[in-house]
């Protein structure tokens, strides 16, 4: 009997990345792919993406060191431990980076110019049938959507009766209310319904229906009540918080590529102090 041939499986492949280091310090191959995975799908990107994160990490480490940084790993409120690379980062930030708060001039100037972001939110109060069905169940989906169509047709002509109907065929618990799911705002719905709500006028019936994850359901909105502006006192304090954020992630974002301008960088292309995208 001849000897049976040893059949190996190939192992999967792997990508090849180019040699990454900072100032002569190698940063491993299994790292970027380790972050990467932290950056969304495994393509191009979220590789691009990983080298530059873990470069810029090698470039705060290494300058923290060079200025013999001492820190103090701290405690989170979730009683996890900050790491020592993590306290070294941190303290070099805190000793470098310095922006100015926002005074109430900034802040006042900020808000006139963004009053759009400062309202209360739209409240809507719709009521809704739902023909429960899951979307994976093909026929019964179908016949959701032909119940809510048959639905329909009968409260256009005879809009008096949604109440009943809801009470009737709903499988919503909001049918013993005819329907009515209070008030909601943006976010309470599943984005799907949500969609249509917020484009029907008060007092309309969609004229089609509306598909969800939870089955299929005829939607009317009764009332929509338009937010109103915030007074700067009550946003001013937000304001601050924003601007004062922003205004440290530029500052890092300028320090990290006044870094990478004085450093030996291999395997990526990052923006130095000399670049035209610092500001």
């Amino acid at each position: 009997m001849e000897a049976m041939t040893e059949f190996k499986v190939p192992p999967p492949d792997t990508p090849t990345l180019p040699p990454l280091s900072v100032n002569g310090t190698a940063i491993p191959e299994e790292a970027v792919l380790a972050e990467s995975r932290n950056q969304g799908p495994a393509n191009e990107a979220a590789i691009m993406a990983a080298q530059e994160a873990l470069v810029i990490r090698e470039l705060l480490l290494q300058e923290a060191r060079r200025k013999n940084i001492v820190a103090t790993p701290q405690k989170a409120e979730s009683g996890e431990r900050e790491t020592d690379d993590d306290a070294l980062i941190r303290v070099l930030l805190d000793q470098e980076i310095t922006v100015p708060e926002a005074d109430t001039e900034t802040c006042q100037r900020y808000f006139e110019n963004n009053q759009q972001r400062f309202r209360s939110a739209d409240l809507y109060e719709p009521a809704h049938i739902l023909f429960a069905a899951r979307p994976s169940d093909t026929d019964a989906y179908a016949a959701a959507i032909k119940l809510a169509e048959q639905a329909i047709e009968t409260l256009t002509k005879m809009p008096g009766k949604f109440a009943a109907m809801a009470k009737n065929e709903s499988t919503c618990q909001s049918g013993k209310n005819g329907g009515s799911l209070g008030q909601i705002t943006r976010g309470d719905t599943v984005p799907e319904f949500e969609t249509f709500l917020v484009n029907l006028e008060e007092g309309q019936l969609c004229p089609v229906p509306v598909r969800s994850r939870y089955g299929v359901h005829v939607l009317r909105l009764d009332r929509k009540i338009e937010g109103r502006p915030l007074p700067f006192d009550m946003v001013k304090d937000r304001i601050a918080d924003y601007l004062q954020e922003a205004a440290w992630r530029r500052a890092s974002a300028q320090f990290v590529q006044l870094l990478a301008g004085q450093a030996e960088i291999v395997g990526v292309e990052m923006a130095g102090a000399d670049s035209p995208l610092v500001q």
